[in-house]
């Protein structure tokens, strides 16, 4: 890393150490002895609790331990952009959509592959954590249509080791990859750029990069005896969302064979409600994942 990014350096470093902290309150300590600033969250959840949010972040450590005594339970926020040194490139995981296959191809393009650190969020997304260039103001923005925002100045994350609640259970942030390779900043406006322009993503639906054909998942599932039928269903179901599909677009490709199969319109959607409950889009091999999988019941070759 070049000295222009060093400060950022030193807060990611800090925080990557920090996630070995047992609590939100010994991490945010840890952070602020660092030099990083950090404010306290609703406990399970992702509001501030001080009354300016990410702008009463502070690197005190009285003032730390005093938010943590008050509030024990309480979530760790950090600041992104220049106020905390790192800036956070978040890819969401509903099921109304997913940012995985556009952040892929994001990469694939060498539009974010400076990350330093990756996050697994509770609800199965991503945060890319990267080094904010000095001097160089990069402002949060949405980008509603790939499912993916940008965590810069003016904004704020929730970070390890942190819980909240998803459909009733608590689910943690999570350090899945440190990078090997020195990171560098994003250049936001250029990632912006790219996924909104209409011309470089592929529609909705469309396959993810290096994802199982769904109509295989489809043929196989089609033939599924009775007793087998309902497992096959599961196991095809959270492949396809390991693989970045969102919900309307299994449903299209699993429906019917499930119907042919014998299943239910009713059992059907249960069944991949609850895929999409119980699985979370894989990370891609170019972001440092990896693509060995459950075998399909029976152990069926697809």
């Amino acid at each position: 890393m070049d000295s222009s990014t060093a400060p950022a350096g030193r807060a990611l470093a800090a925080m990557v150490h920090s996630t070995g902290a047992p609590s939100p309150a010994t991490a945010a300590l840890d952070l602020a002895r660092a030099g990083v600033a950090v404010f306290p969250c609703v406990p399970g959840a992702k509001q501030p609790l001080t009354r300016r949010g990410f702008l009463d972040a502070s690197t005190d450590t009285a003032q730390v331990a005093a938010w943590w005594r008050r509030w024990p339970d309480a979530n760790l926020g950090l600041p992104t952009g220049a106020a905390s040194g790192v800036d956070v490139v978040d890819v969401d995981a509903k099921a109304s959509g997913t940012g995985f296959p556009a952040f892929d191809r994001a990469l694939r393009e060498e539009l974010a592959t400076g990350w330093a650190w990756l996050v697994r969020t509770p609800s199965g997304g991503l945060h890319a954590y990267y080094p904010h260039a000095p001097g160089i103001e990069q402002r949060s923005w949405q980008s509603p249509r790939t499912h993916i925002d940008f965590r810069g100045d003016g904004g704020y994350v929730v970070a390890p080791p942190s819980l909240v609640i998803v459909d009733g259970a608590p689910r943690g942030y999570q350090v899945v990859a440190v990078a090997k390779q020195a990171p560098n900043p994003v250049d936001a406006a250029a990632l912006r750029e790219f996924l909104t322009s209409p011309k470089r993503l592929r529609p909705a639906g469309s396959a993810p990069v290096g994802s199982r054909p769904p109509e295989r998942l489809a043929s196989w599932l089609a033939a599924r005896p009775e007793g087998g039928r309902n497992a096959g269903l599961f196991w095809a179901a959270c492949r396809m969302v390991e693989d970045g599909y969102d919900h309307a677009s299994t449903l299209s490709a699993l429906g019917p064979a499930a119907q042919q199969a014998g299943l239910g319109k009713r059992e059907i959607a249960t069944t991949i409600d609850s895929a999409f409950k119980r699985t979370s889009p894989r990370i891609p091999q170019s972001m440092g994942g990896t693509s060995r999988r459950p075998s399909p019941p029976e152990a069926v070759t697809l």
